[in-house]
């Protein structure tokens, strides 16, 4: 008899192993593993007080609930029993890693292991995934991926198994499919008065966010240690590698407060918003790069009940990029910022002129009260960019840094319908900057919290049917017609906008433009580029 057709795994829903972040006393530790779901079933019912003050409640059930209950995943305990023999592993489970098991005093020796331990025990743990799922000869072996989704520094165990080749193996490297990270500090993390955490700061293994000892188990060269840990270092894919950036300080109440203190407001009251992602290099169209990953920001904190990982936006993005369908990313291309009449003169006069530019944007889908992407400059979390990383004077840097505002990822799971269509909105405002000229601030005619532009742009998607048809898009601006999307949109030639932005454009991408403009002086004339692509 011919051997047996072995079935394929069914991407994108491929197992996930969660890797949970620090624990830093022996008593944290302990918690930590008597609890068999390491935190990922842990829920909230409220979120922080709106605008007004009101506290609205909503129940989320736990990253874990939602996936069993939206995607039909499973934990793999049985009669108290973890994988036990003779019990079927489906693909569709959901795996923690339980590295603090050996550390703890309930069961282990209670020594602390060094993080390239850990990065090989998750190694392992991804190859006794396969065995046991593919152990009873239904699936193929040759076929299997993971991803592996992380709190903190369980981002750190996993880049340290992606990228140091001491604790990887290359075959297993390459069954990891996606990784998704809420709240890692992948620069280490730095403190408002001694800077990042000195290494001497032993105790626990809290160097492990010293920049020096983050080098050395993610296999990075010594030079890369004092400012930027946070390269990939051509080892994974950046587009594959999503970074979820908490933005609320306030409420991370660890140790007592102490933490946000010593961090700062532009943080998650732990990690500082700059240290939260990663990008490339990698090889994209012929050319290195330095990819910037997907990234999206949220209003939570590090941790606990308002906390990022236990969180219906954190949960949103963490299901999209695993399981959507399509990726949107948006890029605001500026022409001109025009300048009041007199710091114009002044400009044209060859004066020096300083302003500090903040772009809000915020992305929601259609029918939902929770938001895919925030940054807004009331929470301090808003795109920051000077006059001269727009307009580079002569002699200073040639590149253009126009605002990449968002990745968002959509889905259209659980829609039969014909004509299904996918919605999403974005909010986007540019503020008037405080102007110097020559060095002294120029106060006339300036009222504070001032907008150079703001409205909402509206969007409808079409995503292409088999039959070959291509992608449709309508929109609309609140500014005209409010809450609708009724303007067909065209797809743009791809070549002007390759060279502006390189490395942005793909081949098989979909390019749309909306014109952003204000007339007035100050204002802005500019153009939002979306770029849609099918995601897998």
């Amino acid at each position: 008899m011919p051997p047996p057709t072995l079935k394929p795994f069914e991407r994108p829903y491929l197992p996930i192993i969660y890797v949970r972040g620090y624990a830093g006393s022996d008593a944290e530790v302990d918690n930590t593993v008597a609890d068999p779901y390491m935190g990922f079933n842990a829920g909230a019912t409220v979120v922080r007080q709106d605008w007004e003050g009101v506290v609205h409640r909503h129940y989320f059930e736990s990253p874990l609930v939602r996936l069993m209950k939206d995607h039909d995943y499973r934990d793999v305990y049985h009669v108290g029993d973890e994988m036990p023999l003779g019990a079927r592993v489906s693909p569709r489970s959901v795996f923690i890693y339980r590295y603090y098991d050996d550390v703890s005093n309930l069961l282990g020796a209670g020594e602390r292991r060094d993080i390239e331990d850990y990065a090989e025990g998750l190694g392992a743990l991804i190859l006794q995934v396969r065995e046991r799922i593919c152990e009873d000869g239904f699936y193929d072996p040759e076929t299997f991926g993971v991803h592996l989704v992380a709190h903190s520094m369980g981002g750190l165990v996993c880049r340290s198994f992606l990228q140091n080749p001491r604790p990887s193996v290359a075959e297993t490297v390459k069954m990891v499919d996606k990784v998704f990270t809420y709240a890692t500090p992948h620069n280490g993390i730095d403190l408002q008065v001694l800077g990042n955490i000195p290494g001497i700061f032993s105790r626990n293994n809290a160097d492990n966010f010293n920049r020096r000892r983050m080098a050395d188990y993610l296999g990075l060269s010594p030079d890369q240690s004092r400012n930027d840990v946070a390269s990939l270092d051509g080892k994974f894919d950046p587009d594959r590698f999503f970074c979820l950036v908490g933005t609320n300080a306030n409420d991370y109440g660890s140790a007592s407060g102490w933490a946000q203190r010593v961090v700062g407001p532009l943080s998650d009251g732990l990690v500082r918003i700059t240290n939260a992602t990663v990008h490339g290099p990698w090889e994209k169209n012929g050319r290195t790069l330095n990819v910037q990953a997907p990234r999206a920001f949220v209003y939570r904190s590090h941790s606990g009940s308002l906390g990022i990982v236990n969180s219906e936006d954190g949960y949103q993005n963490l299901a999209r990029f695993l399981f959507g369908n399509v990726r949107v990313d948006g890029v605001l291309l500026i022409k001109e910022l025009t300048l009041p009449p007199r710091v114009q003169k002044a400009h044209d006069e060859d004066r020096r002129i300083r302003a500090s530019y903040h772009f809000d944007v915020v992305v929601r889908v259609r029918r939902a009260r929770w938001e895919l992407h925030r940054r807004l400059l009331r929470e301090n979390s808003a795109i920051f960019r000077r006059f001269d990383d727009l307009f580079p004077r002569a002699g200073g840097p040639s590149a253009v840094h126009h605002p990449h505002l968002f990745s968002a990822y959509l889905a259209l799971w659980g829609r039969k319908r014909r004509g299904v269509t996918l919605g999403f909105s974005i909010d986007l405002g540019v503020h008037v900057p405080e102007y110097e000229v020559d060095r002294r601030l120029f106060m006339d005619e300036y009222y504070p919290g001032g907008m150079l532009f703001r409205d909402k742009f509206n969007f409808e998607v079409t995503p292409p049917k088999t039959d070959g048809t291509e992608w449709k898009l309508r929109w609309g601006s609140d500014r005209e017609t409010p809450n609708r999307s009724e303007n067909p949109l065209e797809p743009i030639e791809g070549s002007e906008v390759s060279r502006l932005l390189p490395g942005f454009v793909e081949e098989g991408d979909d390019l749309y433009s909306v014109p952003v403009r204000q007339g007035s002086r100050p204002g802005i004339d500019a153009n939002l580029i979306l770029r849609a692509r099918p995601w897998v």
